[in-house]
């Protein structure tokens, strides 16, 4: 797999994947007037050609394209290793459409139709949030043979370093920056700049963040989950 380039300095490069055509120019010059550097693809085919030649800072994407749908494409970016962060746009906006979102790797989803000024809204909180994911500089966090260092955000092991999206850098953050404290749904949604996702939403991104923490994700012993409050984080040896 091709390396992209590294990001120059500069507005952040955003990268807008839709199939219709409209829409796709009317974001591409709104978000260009909010000062953003904007990059335009028709299908999933278009963006992972895009996704080789940059590096961008965040990816809005349709779901509902012909081939290829967003979930697939994000899905695929995931797998491969590409934590770029990822704002999904749907026409179909319920509960379980939001879910499915994060299940495949989105880290927020805006429902259509929307108002441009929403979509840049949201955009800069992901952009903000994944700056920040990282607490202060401090001492690593031990998960067994895994160290999460707040300096970075990143979790290492003896296998070098795990991959983490900008949503679970975020999500393990925030918990390390209170260890052993609980935390409600509410509060990690608010914390992660995502207060209307819902609890489920929430859900989602724990199960995603133990499947790279924990040795037996169905019997978490650092990241649990303590019944009618919330999450703990407790980390150890």
């Amino acid at each position: 797999m091709s390396t992209p380039a590294t990001p120059a300095h500069g507005p952040p490069h955003l990268l807008v994947v839709d199939d219709d055509a409209r829409l796709r120019a009317l974001l591409q010059r709104y978000l260009a007037e909010q000062g953003f550097r904007v990059t335009a693809a028709e299908d999933a085919a278009a963006a992972r050609r895009a996704l080789a030649a940059f590096a961008f800072d965040l990816v809005v994407l349709d779901v509902m394209m012909p081939g290829e749908s967003g979930l697939e494409l994000t899905e695929r970016l995931r797998r491969e290793g590409r934590d770029v962060p990822v704002l999904m746009l749907t026409a179909a906006g319920s509960p379980d459409d939001r879910v499915a979102g994060f299940e495949h790797g989105a880290d927020d989803y805006l429902p259509k139709p929307f108002d441009p000024r929403e979509l840049a809204l949201r955009i800069r909180t992901i952009l903000r949030r994944t700056a920040a994911a990282a607490p202060p500089p401090g001492a690593p966090v031990q998960l067994g043979n895994l160290w999460f260092h707040p300096d970075t955000g990143e979790l290492r092991g003896g296998d070098g370093t795990q991959r983490l999206t900008p949503g679970e850098a975020a999500l393990l953050a925030v918990l390390a920056r209170r260890p052993g404290e609980v935390l409600s749904r509410e509060e990690i949604a608010a914390a992660l700049g995502t207060p209307d996702a819902g609890e489920r939403a929430v859900d989602v991104q724990v199960t995603r963040l133990r499947r790279k923490i924990e040795p037996d994700p169905r019997d978490p012993r650092f990241l649990q989950t303590v019944r009618h409050r919330g999450y703990v984080l407790r980390p150890g040896p």
